[in-house]
Formats: structure tokens, C-alpha cells, sequence
């Protein structure tokens, strides 16, 4: 009897016979194969040889695991060696994240042809926090956790591990009111940002510069830490957007921006780029005094460390969290510096492609489903100002 069949067009069944067993019989185990991509005759059965000899070792070795008996936990082995680890870095680490805090725990030991509709739905609904408040997980968070499942079971039925997908009959989660849907998106109005100007200009000279770009540009994080100074333009005072330095489970990683509306130029504010020429010379002094002591050579840090090398990337959400609470001002993420640069853009009118282009996001749908709330208010207050243009007849 033949090792390999084919089944269909690009799929194949493996069968390994075991050694005669206590009753005369010879057990065998079985496998299908799916082939992908592009193979000439010859290719097509050497690689089929190749993984059937793969097949047959874990077999023979007892290693072995059938699809059918395969838990959770090692169908998650196999989905991170051959698709999640080679993602890019930030998005392997945010589905790592999901998986160890609130994925593994609650079916990790279930074998994946236990795991239904109602089990992966159970496991939404009651997602909590696992950052020492107590709650449910936002809406938000409980998304990312969906968009994990969705790609596990994906391949899972990808690779003939499941016939059927049981993440098609849950829906993705909702938030329970509209004020839910924005309540991450915590931002300062223009008289709490008078204040917070104040108190920045109290801050070291980089700190100084860096939180007051945050909110000039709506930058990220991770591009604040990105950014280098032949990346200013002085004369035409822009800044020009393309990298990113981010915080993986492998600790922090240079990359460039993720997509090509990420890398960006954005024009700043004269006030802006006058803050940005004094902490240059600051900058100067700085390096001239560290002498030997700085160290990189490569690159070229607006924002870096006494010897040159960039910041870790929790660094300036540690310092933006201890200088608000130095000064018991009202607490937002150092993140939602880019909501408030956003809303305030929104205020004044500027239009949501312009605001699209300035945050690099992929499509102008992002940023109209992120600030729908925001444009609304702005309708409203539009309206109102047209109430009384017509009310001056």
C-alpha cells in the first residue's frame, strides 16, 4: 500500500505502519498534507518524500501527536514556530501578550477539537484585567484578544488540524455604549493643555522638547525615540517621519515605520521648532561634555541617552507618569498626547485627510472610526455657529 495518496489537488495523506501489536495487527498512523506553493514534478515529490520522512520520525520517535489530541498549548508551539515568530516584531509580542495573559490560562489544556463557539465566546465575555486594577478588559483590549483567536483557528483549520473554524460563530466585541468606545481616548482640553505647558517648561531640556513635540506632531512613542536630527528640517520646519524604536519581548527594536503612510513629513509650529533649536544646542553641549563616554556612532538621537544610544522605550511614559503626579495633574497616557493633538485639529476645523496624513494613519477610515466622537462634537459646534450667523438677521 502506498505511503503517500493524493486526496485532491495539493493535498496528500501520509501512512506510517507500526510494528506488529499483541494481537497480530500492524497499527498505522495517518496524516494529510497540503502543499503549498508553485513545484515541477520532480520538486513536488522530493518534498513530498522530505515531510513524509518528517512524519515517520515523530512517529516512530512516540513524538507524535494527532491533530484530533492536540492541546490548545501545542497547537500554539506550532502556529508560533511556523507563522506568529516570523511577523514583525511588536506584532508577534502583542499576540504573545494575549496568549500568555488571557488566552493559555483558560483553555491552554483543552485539546483544540473541545474548544466551540461557546467556550471561545465565554472566554471573551469574561476577559478582566491583568495589570493589578480591578474590571473587565476594555473593548479595545478584548478586539486584540479576537484578532488572536481568529488567526489561531484560521490556521488551524489551515492545516487540517480542525475541520471547522469555531472562532466563525462568535462575533467580534462590542462596546457596550458609545462612551466606552472612547473612553481610551482620554485627551486634555485647551485650558489643561495651557497648564501642562507650564509645567513642562519645568522639565530638563529633553523632556521638555520631547512632550512638547508629542503633542505638536502627534507623534508615537516609538517614533519620538526614532527620530534623529537630519531628520529636521530647520529651513522649512518639518520633521520627516520613518522610524521607530519599540519594545519587544526580545527587548527594544530599531524598524522602520510599519506601513508607507507611516513615514511621513510633518510641518510644526515656529514656537515648535524654536523649542527644537534651543534643546539642539543644549543637545551640542551635552555631547561635547560626555567625551569618551559617548559611545554611538551610528546613529543619531534627537532624544538618547548621556552616551548616545537611544532610550529605552519606557522611559518617557515613566518620566511623563512621575512629572503629572509630581504636580497632581490630571493623569492621561503619554500616548494620548497624540488623541489631544488629533482632537484639537478636530476642533479647529482642519480636515480629517489633512489629520489622517499628520498621524500616518493607513486610511482616512482609521482616523474617522478613531475620532468619530470628535468630529460629531465639532458638527455640533458647527451648527451652533451657524445658529448664530443666522440669528444676527
Amino acid at each position: 500500500m502506498a505511503n503517500i495518496e493524493q486526496r485532491g489537488e495539493n493535498s496528500y495523506r501520509f501512512t506510517v505502519y507500526l510494528p506488529k501489536d499483541a494481537k497480530g495487527r500492524y497499527p498505522k498512523e495517518r496524516m494529510t498534507y497540503t502543499v503549498e506553493g508553485k513545484y515541477t514534478p520532480k520538486q513536488l515529490q522530493e518534498h513530498l518524500d522530505h515531510e513524509y520522512l518528517k512524519f515517520k520520525a515523530e512517529v516512530l520517535s512516540g513524538n507524535y501527536v494527532r491533530p484530533e489530541a492536540m492541546t490548545f498549548s501545542t497547537f500554539i508551539k506550532e502556529w508560533d514556530k511556523k507563522y506568529a515568530s516570523k511577523l514583525a516584531k511588536t506584532t508577534h509580542g502583542n499576540h504573545v501578550r494575549k496568549l500568555d495573559l488571557h488566552i493559555l490560562p483558560e483553555i491552554g489544556h483543552m485539546e483544540m477539537s473541545q474548544i466551540n463557539e461557546f467556550i471561545l465566546m465565554k472566554l471573551l465575555d469574561g476577559l478582566q484585567r491583568k495589570d493589578g486594577q480591578d474590571g473587565e478588559l476594555s473593548f479595545h483590549s478584548k478586539r486584540d484578544v479576537y484578532r488572536t483567536l481568529k488567526s489561531i483557528f484560521k490556521y488551524a483549520v489551515k492545516w487540517k488540524v480542525l475541520s471547522q473554524n469555531p472562532m466563525d460563530g462568535v462575533e467580534k466585541p462590542k462596546a457596550k455604549d458609545t462612551e466606552e468606545e472612547y473612553q481610551d481616548l482620554q485627551v486634555y482640553d485647551e485650558d489643561e493643555i495651557a497648564q501642562l505647558m507650564e509645567i513642562i517648561q519645568n522639565e530638563l531640556p529633553h523632556w521638555r522638547a520631547m512632550f512638547t513635540l508629542a503633542l505638536a506632531a502627534g507623534m508615537r512613542r516609538g517614533e519620538l525615540l526614532g527620530l534623529q536630527w537630519n531628520d529636521i528640517d530647520f529651513d522649512n520646519n518639518q520633521i520627516t517621519i520613518h522610524t521607530t524604536i519599540v519594545l519587544t519581548k526580545g527587548g527594544p527594536h530599531i524598524k522602520r515605520t510599519k506601513t508607507r503612510s507611516s513615514k511621513r513629513t510633518v510641518t510644526l509650529p515656529l514656537s515648535m521648532m524654536e523649542e527644537l533649536r534651543t534643546y539642539q544646542k543644549h543637545h551640542k553641549n551635552t555631547r561635547e561634555d560626555s567625551g569618551e563616554r559617548w559611545i554611538e556612532t551610528e546613529y543619531d538621537w534627537v532624544f538618547c541617552q548621556f552616551n548616545g544610544e537611544h532610550m529605552y522605550p519606557s522611559s518617557p511614559s515613566n518620566r511623563w507618569a512621575k512629572m503629572l503626579q509630581k504636580h497632581n495633574f490630571r493623569y492621561i497616557r503619554l500616548h494620548d498626547l497624540r488623541h489631544t493633538s488629533a482632537s484639537l485639529l478636530i476642533a479647529q476645523g482642519i480636515h480629517a485627510k489633512i489629520i489622517s496624513e499628520r498621524l500616518g494613519h493607513s486610511d482616512i477610515s482609521v482616523t474617522m472610526n478613531t475620532y468619530g466622537h470628535a468630529f460629531k462634537s465639532a458638527d455640533r459646534a458647527a451648527a451652533e455657529k451657524m445658529e448664530s450667523i443666522f440669528l444676527k438677521k
